[in-house]
């Protein structure tokens, strides 16, 4: 088997390279990074030692991936992952739109022109800000929840957001960016029979994150908890209820075994939701909670001012992947908080490494 891995030196590329390397060792795996991501480049030494081919290139140019040969699969981690992207004074809307969508473009060429699959790694926020805002919610102690005596939208539960939630914009232009490249991909599968397979994940997070405020928020909070950087509890009236659910990479990792085996078993889903879901969600004040039972306590200022495309309750429904693929994950929220602290204490300055 011979897998390209684009972003392969960020958090999720770098560590399915890792797995799929210690599952499969005979495999031949290559690997794709712009290394515009601080902090990214550590990587490149460890992926060469686990005896990844690893290319200095970018996937917005078609050139850069013309050096590699025939390939089987294409698993495709790159993207620039924040919701604030484009729009938030510091990054280019056309870069993010190059990147995230005519990356996507390219690297669909590359698999039809080589009969290659494609396993696009996507994202809960293709789902609609004003539908996801809409949910009926409760607010606990320390916590929002879904609030099951009321009307909910469409595709929506108790158990999280499913695939049939609505996605109509405004989705933020990186949800839009990605919206778009499952369309296309899968277009792509009808058009030219490119064996295709779309994951919206969660929120992914373990050790060796890059986190910042806007991304990789449950390795930001521990490290900046940790380290005694300034934390902030930002709109919902400053009370950190918001929610969100932690899927560790090992947990995805599996999915795409079984996605890799199928390669086009016309029997399964095109497209699914991979996430921790319900039993592995928690609010930022009961992760400051954990925190402060880890690390000792430390004081989390409230800010009243919203942040645009900011949405209280963010549970993803893997009840589909449950049922066709027989997936579900094993990694427990708890386990991955420890591996996080763990590598914090390992690592001071992480945070200063992948500041932006």
């Amino acid at each position: 088997m011979k897998i390209l891995i684009t972003g392969v030196c960020g958090f999720v590329g770098s560590s399915l390279a890792r797995i799929i390397k210690t599952r499969q060792p005979d495999w031949s795996l290559f690997g794709i990074d712009n290394l515009s991501r601080p902090g990214s480049e550590t990587n490149v030494r460890q992926l060469a030692g686990l005896g990844v081919t690893f290319r200095h290139g970018d996937i917005r140019q078609s050139s850069d991936l013309e050096s590699f040969g025939e390939i089987d699969w294409v698993i495709d981690a790159a993207a620039n992952p924040s919701v604030l992207a484009g729009v938030d004074g510091k990054t280019s809307s056309r870069q993010l739109v190059e990147h995230n969508l005519g990356g996507t473009v390219n690297l669909l060429e590359f698999c039809r022109s080589r009969k290659a699959g494609f396993i696009l790694l996507s994202t809960s926020r293709v789902y609609s800000i004003p539908a996801l805002v809409s949910i009926p919610l409760k607010s606990s102690e320390k916590a929002f929840e879904f609030d099951a005596q009321a009307s909910a939208p469409a595709g929506c539960s108790g158990q999280g957001v499913a695939e049939t939630f609505s996605t109509q914009a405004p989705v933020s232009l990186y949800g839009g960016t990605k919206l778009a490249s499952e369309t296309l991909a899968l277009e792509y599968h009808h058009a030219f029979n490119v064996p295709v397979w779309v994951n919206r994940c969660g929120v992914l997070a373990g050790a060796g994150q890059f986190g910042q405020p806007a991304q990789g928020i449950f390795a930001y909070w521990l490290n900046a908890h940790k380290y005694r950087q300034p934390l902030k509890y930002i709109g919902f009236e400053g009370t950190g209820h918001q929610v969100r659910d932690a899927l560790h990479p090992e947990d995805l990792a599996e999915l795409l075994f079984l996605q890799l085996a199928a390669r086009d078993d016309k029997r399964k889903p095109r497209l699914v939701n991979v996430a921790g879901g319900r039993e592995n969600s928690m609010s930022l004040r009961q992760l400051t909670d954990w925190c402060d039972a880890r690390f000792g306590g430390y004081a989390v200022q409230a800010d009243l001012q919203p942040r645009p495309f900011d949405i209280p309750w963010m549970v993803l429904d893997s009840q589909q992947a449950a049922k066709e693929w027989g997936w579900q994950p094993k990694r427990s929220l708890p386990s991955i908080l420890e591996e996080i602290a763990r590598h914090a204490e390992a690592n001071p300055g992480w945070l200063e490494l992948s500041k932006v």
